[in-house]
């Protein structure tokens, strides 16, 4: 109940953001917003404050804001048309279309903002730090730790990790002497460990993974302000693997393949996997998802805010607005698609689920078959 509740909190809090970014930027531009909810109807309570009506739902999932002239021509009544979404400038209705993924890419980078401030700050150093020791290998049985600091290799001070490997292997067929410390500071020790000549794919003869990079622990007030540098590298990082990984999905469904992504049902088992971790691994898959979201917004899928975007971009090549009707339709077809891009990747959830149930199995696998040849057929006419 504990893990539902939290996956619940996490869905909300990610659409919550990005609707608000929308609301901000909308309040900001001076555009009517007529309704911002959290959860979806039908409505619990609402109360209008001002123009805007400020209700919550019965399903508590995210939230909506509904804006003014969003999906219609208003009629062209001054006191009407400059409130109206789309009678304000392509640069506003642009900035109003982005600030929902804009508001995901925040909270992605404060997310990982907080978890660097936590376990510190990654810093390039001028020595090697043991990340791993993998396990029955040589640096185990000599007692080598993670967190030890490599001195030298052979009496011979090293600093970057070529030259540690390139040591390593001159002196494979003898024994060899490293000097670790506990800490920067710590007296030396010397360890003696005889190379392996044929390893286990990854490990190395000795079986250390190294790294010259440390988590550097900053003044306290200094780590926000760091954390948040590596949080936005962090976000573009994850946010340009993101694009790659879509790119090879897209592909394949596209040639009536359904791509292997988890839809509700997947996401709740990861994150019933990472609560169990700690709130750090917890607070990451948030980032992670909060990006996730802000990348898919920026696709051109009608419903989404990426084929807003496009639709402005078509306005302003062409001079010339698609009718509102014809967007509008466009818009739910886009929906009615998603929806059952949706449903066909919860089924191929349930079916990982229900793999060893042969009915459900068996139903499931009909189920994805017709859909399967619906996207088949989808594609076609793409």
């Amino acid at each position: 109940m504990l893990t539902f509740l939290i996956f619940v909190i996490i869905l909300s809090v990610l659409v919550f953001i990005h609707e608000l970014g929308h609301f901000l930027a909308a309040k900001k531009s001076g555009v009517k917003v007529e309704e911002f909810g959290f959860g979806y109807p039908p409505r619990l309570w609402g109360k209008k404050i001002g123009e805007t009506i400020y209700s919550l739902n019965w399903l508590p999932f995210g939230g909506f804001v509904r804006l003014y002239g969003e999906n219609y021509l208003p009629k062209r009544k001054k006191s009407k048309t400059e409130r109206a979404l789309c009678y304000k400038p392509k640069r506003i209705r642009i900035l109003v279309a982005l600030a929902g993924v804009l508001g995901n890419f925040f909270l992605g980078i404060v997310c990982f903002s907080i978890i660097y401030s936590v376990i510190g700050i990654p810093t390039k150093v001028d020595y090697l730090v043991i990340e791993e020791v993998a396990k029955d290998s040589p640096a185990q049985q000599a007692g080598l730790k993670a967190g030890q600091i490599i001195l030298g290799v052979q009496n011979k001070r090293v600093t970057k990790a070529e030259d540690f490997v390139a040591l390593v292997k001159a002196n494979q067929t003898e024994e060899i002497s490293l000097m670790l410390a506990e800490g920067k500071g710590k007296p030396a020790k010397e360890y003696r460990l005889k190379p392996r000549l044929n390893p286990p794919p990854g490990e190395g003869a000795l079986g250390v993974a190294i790294s010259n990079i440390e988590m550097v622990f900053y003044p306290f007030w200094q780590r926000p302000f760091r954390g948040a540098i590596i949080g936005v590298k962090e976000a573009l990082s994850w946010g340009w693997a993101i694009v790659l990984s879509l790119g090879q999905a897209l592909k394949g469904l596209l040639t009536g393949v359904i791509p292997e992504v988890a839809g509700p049902v997947g996401i709740y088992q990861i994150t019933a996997g990472v609560v169990r971790q700690g709130w750090l691994l917890t607070l990451q898959f948030v980032a992670v998802l909060s990006i996730n979201l802000a990348v898919l917004n920026l696709l051109p899928i009608p419903a989404l805010d990426g084929s807003r975007l496009l639709f402005i971009g078509l306005e302003a090549l062409t001079r010339r607005r698609v009718k509102p009707k014809i967007e509008e339709y466009i818009h739910l077809s886009g929906m009615v698609f998603l929806i059952g891009l949706m449903l066909l990747v919860t089924l191929n959830d349930f079916s990982r689920l229900l793999k060893n149930n042969p009915f459900w199995q068996n139903l499931i696998n009909s189920i994805m078959k017709e859909l399967r040849q619906f996207y088949a057929l989808f594609s076609t006419f793409r």
